[in-house]
């Protein structure tokens, strides 16, 4: 397959355009001015959540058994318990792990872990966290 002269011929088509736009300028009458840009959209309050899966978040919640899962847990340094985060709302569960990532909230071990999980992952935990007791 012979693939060099196709891509001279796209080259030029494409060139040609703009090429012959530019070849004479005196001969094209003057361009209106550009219209200025629209103005940005106000941004959402908040962004659009992911609808999370149940199930899903069961698989990933592993992660946070470790510390989350233990009565009474303490964590060594520093010195705290651990919060219960079982039946804990979903729209607070996928607050609280999108703060951690964005530095919003601070805790090491916390910005680590939520780091690794992207928006949906974030919403299935917090859908799965949510209906446990």
């Amino acid at each position: 397959m012979r693939s060099q002269p196709f891509a001279v011929c796209l080259a030029l088509a494409l060139a040609l355009p703009f090429g012959a736009a530019q070849a004479d300028p005196q001969q094209s009458e003057p361009s209106a001015p550009a219209p200025a840009p629209a103005p940005a959209a106000a941004p959402a309050a908040a962004a659009p959540s992911a609808v999370g899966d149940a199930e899903t978040g069961r698989t990933l919640a592993y992660t946070c058994q470790g510390c989350h899962g233990i009565t009474g847990y303490k964590n060594a340094y520093p010195s705290y318990r651990v919060p219960k985060i079982g039946g804990q709302s979903a729209q607070y569960l996928t607050q609280a792990l999108t703060e951690y990532r964005e530095g919003k909230r601070k805790h090491p071990t916390m910005q680590a872990q939520s780091m690794s999980f992207s928006t949906q992952e974030i919403a299935d935990l917090a859908a799965y966290l949510s209906t446990l007791k």
